[in-house]
C-alpha cells in the first residue's frame, strides 16, 4: 500500500519536519533570488511602462489625495486596476521613479507568492516535497519571467498575492467556521479583483478545492463512507457549498462588467463580429502552445502577433483533440485521483477571462497569463507522477533526481530569459529573433534606439515595422520622429503625412509635420499644420506654443502673442511659452507686458539664464538700471559670459 505523502511527514520526528519546513524556505527564496535579483540593475520597458510609471503625472505625484481618487474612478490603458495604482504610487512616494527598486518590488511579491504557495499547499494537502516542487516550478519557470521582471505587470504578481492570501484565508475558513474568517476571505478576494481582474474566476478555483483537497464534497462509494463514518473529513452538500460562494460570484460579476466597459472604452475589445473562426480557433491553439512551453520553454517573447495567415485547419482539429482528450481522461480517473480534474480545470478555467473569448488587444496569446494558471498543471505533475511510478522500487531516487534536474534546468532557462528584460533594445531584438513578422516588436525596438540617439538603427526598425504592417500609423509617425531627429526633415514630411492619411485626425502627426515645415523654412505650411492639430486637440498648450513661434518666423508678433496666450491659458506653468511672449512683446514694444512674461518664466524656471538676461533687458529699456544690475546678478551664478555682456548694457 503507498502511504500519502501526509502520513509520511506525521511519523517523523517534529524536530525534523520543522527542520525540512525551514530548509524548504531557504532553497526556494534562495532559487528565486538567484534567477531574478539581476532585475535590481534593470531599466523601464517603453511598452506600457511609460503608461503605468514614468509618463504617468498622477503616479509620478505619489500617494496623493488627487492620486487616491484618480485611481478609484478613471480606468486606465483599458483596465480598472487601482490597487496596482496605488501600489506604484507608494513607490514613487518611497524612491522616485527608480525602476531598479520597482523591479525588486515586483521580486519581493513574487517570492512572497512562492512562499505563500508553499505553504496554503502543504497546509491543504500535508504533503511537504509535492508542495514544494510545486512552489519551485512556479518560482523559476521561465514562463514567468514576464510577470516578474516587466514593472507594468505589477498588476499579476499583486494579485496573486491576494488570491494566495484569500486561498489561505479559506483553508482558515474550512479549518474552524466564522463570520470572521469567511468576511476575510471574501474582503481578501475583493482586493485582488482591484488589483486585476484576471481572479474573476476564483469562486469555481474554491470549488475545485473543495472537491480536493479540502475533500468538502461528499463521495460515494465504500471505502470513502467509510472514512467520512470515522469523521476523517467534514463534508458539506453541493448546494450549501455554491451558496457559500455567492458574495464571490456577486464580486467577480461586477469586476467583468467593468472590466468590459472599461477595455471597451479604450478601443481594446475587438468587436464580437471581427474574425470570430480565427478568435476561436486561437483559443485552442493557444491552450495548446501554454502547455508545450511549459515542458518545453522556448522562442518567449514579450508580444505575439495574431497572424490569421498562419492558422492551418489540421493544427487547430488536434488541439481540440488533444484538450477533449485531457478533459475526457481527467474526468474519467479524477474520482479516485481527484488532484487530476482540479489541476486541469484550475489550468483551464483561470485562463479563460484572458485566452481571446472576447479578444483584448493585438496579442494571440502570452507568457504574463500563465502566471496562475501554471499551478494547476503543476499539481497535476506533482500528485501524478509519483502515483504513476508508486509500483517502481526505484522511484524515490528517480524521483529526487528528475526534480533536481528539471529545476534546475528551468532555474538555467529563466535566468537566461530574465536578463533579456535589462532594457528595450535587448528585450524587443530577442523578441524579434524569437517571433515573425512582429510589427510591434520593430517599432517599439525602433522607439528604444531613438531614445539613445541611433537614428539610423531607428530608422531601419521602423521601415521593417511598415513594411509588414504598411498601414501602421504609429511605425510612420515614430519614422517621422526619428527621420527629423537625424536631421532629414523632408522625409519626415513625407512620413507625418502617411501618418495622417492613414490616421486623418493625428493631432501629434500634424504638430510634428508644422515641426518639420519649420525647420525648412515653410512657416506658412507650418502655421496650417499646427491649426489642423489645433482643431483636432484644442488644448494641446506645445502645439499653441509652435503656432505661436512659427507666427513670429513671419514677423505676425501679434499674432505670436495670442498663440502664446492660448498655450499659457491651457498650462499656466509652460515657462517656456511664457518666454516666448515676452519676446513677442519686446518686438512689439510692449516692455513692460514683456517683463511681467520674463518674470512668469523665471519664477517658474529659475536657472534659466536666457530670461534672466532677457528679463534685464526690458528691465533696461523702461529705464530700471536697478531692476537690470539684480539680474545681473543672478546671471553671474547661472552664465558669467551672458552676464558680463548685461553689465555692459547697464553701465552704457
Amino acid at each position: 500500500m503507498v502511504y500519502p505523502t501526509r502520513v509520511i511527514i506525521l511519523i517523523m520526528p517534529e524536530s525534523v519536519k520543522k527542520s525540512l519546513v525551514i530548509l524548504t524556505y531557504f532553497v526556494l527564496i534562495l532559487g528565486t533570488l538567484l534567477v531574478f535579483w539581476q532585475v535590481h540593475n534593470f531599466d523601464f520597458i517603453n511598452y506600457d511602462d511609460k503608461d503605468y510609471v514614468y509618463k504617468n503625472p498622477h503616479v509620478l505625484n505619489g500617494l496623493t489625495e488627487d492620486g487616491v481618487i484618480w485611481a478609484f474612478t478613471t480606468p486606465n490603458i483599458g483596465n480598472w486596476l487601482p490597487l496596482t495604482w496605488l501600489s506604484f504610487m507608494l513607490d514613487c512616494q518611497l524612491f522616485g521613479a527608480n525602476p531598479g527598486w520597482m523591479h525588486l518590488m515586483n521580486l519581493i511579491l513574487h517570492l512572497a507568492n512562492t512562499l505563500l504557495l508553499f505553504a496554503v499547499l502543504r497546509e491543504m494537502t500535508g504533503a511537504l516535497w509535492r508542495s514544494a516542487f510545486v512552489a519551485a516550478a512556479f518560482a523559476i519557470h521561465p514562463m514567468h519571467v514576464e510577470s516578474v521582471a516587466w514593472i507594468a505587470e505589477r498588476k499579476d504578481v499583486l494579485s496573486t498575492l491576494f488570491l494566495l492570501l484569500t486561498l489561505a484565508a479559506y483553508v482558515s475558513y474550512v479549518r474552524r467556521r466564522g463570520l470572521t474568517r469567511y468576511v476575510l476571505t471574501v474582503l481578501l478576494f475583493a482586493l485582488g479583483l482591484l488589483a486585476k481582474p484576471m481572479l474573476v474566476t476564483l469562486p469555481v478555483l474554491l470549488l475545485l478545492l473543495d472537491y480536493w483537497p479540502l475533500e468538502r464534497i461528499r463521495r460515494q462509494n465504500t471505502e470513502d463512507r467509510r472514512q467520512r463514518a470515522k469523521g476523517e473529513y467534514q463534508t458539506v452538500s453541493t448546494v450549501q457549498l455554491i451558496a457559500e460562494k455567492v458574495p464571490f460570484f456577486a464580486l467577480s460579476a461586477v469586476s467583468s462588467v467593468i472590466t468590459f466597459f472599461a477595455q471597451r472604452g479604450s478601443g481594446a475589445v475587438t468587436d464580437i463580429n471581427a474574425l470570430p473562426l480565427y478568435r476561436i480557433a486561437n483559443v485552442f491553439l493557444s491552450y495548446a502552445k501554454y502547455i508545450g512551453k511549459m515542458f518545453w520553454p522556448q522562442n518567449l517573447a514579450i508580444f505575439y502577433p495574431f497572424n490569421t495567415s498562419s492558422f492551418v485547419f489540421w493544427q487547430v482539429a488536434m488541439c481540440v483533440l488533444l484538450l477533449l482528450v485531457i478533459s475526457i481522461f481527467v474526468i474519467c480517473f479524477g474520482r479516485k485521483q481527484r488532484y487530476l480534474p482540479v489541476g486541469w480545470f484550475w489550468f483551464v478555467g483561470t485562463l479563460i477571462p484572458v485566452i481571446g473569448l472576447v479578444q483584448s488587444g493585438a496579442q494571440s496569446h502570452a507568457d504574463r497569463y500563465t502566471y496562475i494558471s501554471y499551478i494547476g498543471l503543476f499539481i497535476m505533475i506533482a500528485w501524478g507522477l509519483p502515483e504513476l511510478l508508486s509500483k517502481w522500487p526505484q522511484r524515490k531516487i528517480a524521483l529526487s533526481l528528475s526534480m533536481v534536474i528539471s529545476l534546475t534546468a528551468l532555474g538555467i532557462c529563466a535566468h537566461r530569459q530574465v536578463s533579456f528584460w535589462n532594457n528595450s533594445i535587448t528585450l524587443f531584438s530577442q523578441t524579434i529573433e524569437a517571433t515573425q513578422n512582429n510589427c510591434i516588436a520593430y517599432n517599439n525596438l525602433g522607439v528604444a534606439y531613438n531614445s539613445v540617439g541611433r537614428y539610423q538603427d531607428a530608422i531601419e526598425a521602423y521601415k521593417q515595422a511598415i513594411r509588414i504592417k504598411p498601414d501602421y500609423t504609429d511605425a510612420h509617425y515614430n519614422l517621422g520622429v526619428a527621420y527629423g531627429k537625424a536631421g532629414r526633415s523632408q522625409d519626415a514630411i513625407e512620413s507625418y503625412k502617411q501618418a495622417i492619411r492613414i490616421k486623418p485626425d493625428y493631432a501629434d502627426a500634424y504638430n510634428n509635420l508644422g515641426v518639420a515645415y519649420v525647420k525648412l523654412g515653410r512657416s506658412q505650411d507650418a502655421i496650417e499644420s499646427y491649426k489642423q492639430a489645433i482643431r483636432i486637440q484644442p488644448d494641446d498648450a506645445e502645439t499653441h506654443c509652435n503656432l505661436g513661434f512659427a507666427y513670429g518666423k513671419l514677423g505676425r508678433w501679434q499674432d505670436a502673442i495670442e498663440a502664446y496666450k492660448q498655450a499659457i491659458r491651457i498650462k499656466p506653468d509652460d515657462a517656456d511659452a511664457h518666454y516666448n511672449l515676452g519676446v513677442a512683446y519686446v518686438k512689439v514694444g510692449r516692455s513692460q507686458d514683456a517683463i511681467e512674461a520674463y518674470k512668469q518664466a523665471v519664477r517658474i524656471k529659475p536657472d534659466d539664464a536666457e530670461a534672466h538676461n532677457n528679463l534685464g533687458v526690458a528691465y533696461l529699456a523702461t529705464g530700471d538700471k536697478s531692476a537690470a544690475l539684480e539680474e545681473y546678478k543672478i546671471l553671474k551664478t547661472l552664465d558669467a559670459e551672458k552676464a558680463n555682456e548685461l553689465f555692459k548694457l547697464i553701465n552704457k
